[in-house]
């Protein structure tokens, strides 16, 4: 998941003063092709300052960074560059909160995350704003995603009170043997760029419901929506330094090393790539960390002759060109068996033709840009080399310079052959590839042969085969007869280089927890009296 970096980009100094807030806000948003409305509350965009301790705060240095809006380029504004001394003090401050926080009953951690749900809710049109604003995603597609977001506070609202333990029967006469659940520590979570509320929302939920502090680190390109999200658990009374959601760009990897070096921080979560998710688990050997890692994904999407060849060309366009193809369980290679080749492809290409790329705030845009000049290189890369190797560009298949520099045609190539590069690698873009095949172990031992293994996809309708294909795919999540698997009430992760660990349902609060065992011995002792 190309979602995480470490950059040596130098810091830029501060561009506004937090007092002219509204002032900016009006400013920023009548800018030449700007078509942003102002929020409806202004104080949910907050520049120059992270969240620590339940106070709004500078880094140490003073130093800042920009975050620009991919559609138009234009600086969006500044936030603070924070440092190791400055991530060490949120880690200290998380650690003071600790003893009293895991004291709460699981009741009262479940108010607090059902009150911080609602206020998300109640300003998810302000959230999506600022989504669209700084991710580029379309305003609908933005306000979905806060939905879900908001959606982890409700489900681990809703699992906080239950967090139970089990008594166990002994081998020895006498002891009586049970469990409990206990929170982990202080939490260290990382998130990417391309779901800027949720990836938070689905770390932090299990973490509080579980009595745990967090140090959150939004990502560089994104950094505001987190920021707001940290306002709105102000307001809802979550206590000063449970959540702490800082911020760096320049000092990513700084900032990275002081979360998983440090021997207070007792479990680490991070989405992202997975060189990075590499780099970070050795930092975390020396203080044996628990750990979970979201990595990246190349998803097979496989689609067979017996398919509902409607429900699969749907299938296919959700699981593909959702958020412009920068999700990592988003269709990376798209097989289709021969027998249904042409007709699924050109009804696929039909579909693509009908999308509008544009400013995520246009009337009618289907499809924003891309993250970054970096993201559509890469894409561009692969069409490039699909075309040179035999492939057929049908649809799109170049970039939109009249709209801007990170906006590529949505793309779909037939005639794909295993040694292209999208083959093997997560293109994290809008181009479809469309591979043939004919026999079901042939596609299986495609789709296994990545490194990674996140999520796969299948449609038929054969219940042996979709038996037989399910189990056979080496991913940690399938989908069948489905594009969209995301669900606060699924189990969310992957195995192989695509990381370890789940997030969201009930398996996603255990990531916080330890268990604990006690044995109380001398207890088969007889009945006393006469």
């Amino acid at each position: 998941m190309q979602a995480f970096r470490f950059t040596n980009r130098t810091p830029f100094k501060s561009y506004f003063q937090p007092s002219s807030l509204p002032k900016i806000i009006a400013r920023t948003y009548a800018m030449p092709n700007q078509s942003i409305p102002p929020l409806n509350d202004p104080s949910l965009f907050k520049q120059n300052v992270a969240y620590v301790n339940g106070e709004w705060i500078k880094a140490k240095s003073g130093k800042t960074f920009e975050a620009h809006d991919p559609s138009t380029g234009k600086l969006i504004g500044t936030c603070p560059e924070f440092d190791k001394a400055d991530t060490d003090n949120a880690i200290a401050v998380a650690a003071a909160a600790l003893p009293s926080f895991r004291q709460t009953t699981g009741r009262q951690r479940a108010r607090m995350l059902h009150k911080w749900y609602q206020l998300m809710m109640d300003n998810q049109e302000d959230l999506a704003r600022l989504i669209t604003w700084e991710n580029g995603k379309p305003l609908a597609d933005a306000k979905g995603e806060v939905a879900y977001a908001a959606s982890f506070f409700e489900w681990f609202a809703e699992e906080a009170p239950r967090v139970e333990g089990d008594t166990i029967s002994p081998s020895i006469p006498g002891n009586r043997v049970f469990t409990v659940k206990e929170p982990v520590g202080v939490c260290g979570l990382i998130t990417p760029w391309n779901f800027p509320a949720a990836m938070v929302t689905r770390k932090i939920g299990p973490a509080l419901a579980a009595g745990c502090t967090v140090v959150a680190k939004s990502p560089g390109e994104t950094p505001f929506t987190a920021l707001a999200v940290a306002e709105l658990a102000h307001r809802a009374g979550i206590p000063k330094g449970v959540v702490n959601i800082i911020s760096a760009l320049a000092n990513t990897a700084e900032v990275g090393a002081a979360l998983t070096s440090s021997p207070i921080v007792r479990k680490v979560s991070f989405t992202g790539s997975t060189g990075v998710g590499k780099l970070l688990m050795k930092q975390s050997a020396d203080t044996l960390k628990k750990l979970s890692f979201e990595l990246g994904g190349n998803a097979p999407f496989i689609v067979f002759d017996d398919a509902d060849l409607d429900l699969a060309v749907a299938g296919a366009i959700t699981s593909k060109f959702r958020s412009s193809g920068q999700t990592c369980v988003c269709a990376n290679r798209i097989y289709i068996q021969k027998g249904i080749y042409d007709k699924f492809a050109a009804a696929f290409a039909e579909k693509v033709k009908g999308f509008k790329v544009g400013g995520g705030y246009d009337e009618g845009v289907t499809h924003g840009p891309l993250i970054h000049e970096r993201a559509i290189s890469k894409v561009d890369a692969h069409v490039r080399d699909a075309e040179k190797k035999g492939g057929k560009v049908v649809v799109g298949g170049h970039k939109m310079s009249h709209l801007g520099t990170n906006f590529f045609e949505p793309t779909v190539i037939t005639g794909m052959t295993v040694d292209m590069q999208l083959s093997s690698e997560e293109t994290f873009g809008p181009v479809a590839g469309l591979f043939p095949f004919e026999t079901e172990k042939e596609v299986v031992d495609f789709a296994n042969k990545a490194e990674v293994g996140l999520a796969g996809y299948f449609f038929s309708r054969d219940i042996h085969r979709i038996y037989r294909v399910a189990e056979a795919l080496e991913v940690g999540m399938v989908g069948v007869n489905t594009g969209l698997i995301s669900d606060p009430a699924a189990p969310f992760g992957g195995v192989k280089f695509s990381g370890f660990g789940r997030e969201g349902s009930k398996y996603g609060i255990a990531e916080y927890q330890i268990t604990k065992m006690v044995t109380l011995g001398g207890m088969g002792q007889p009945l006393q009296g006469s």
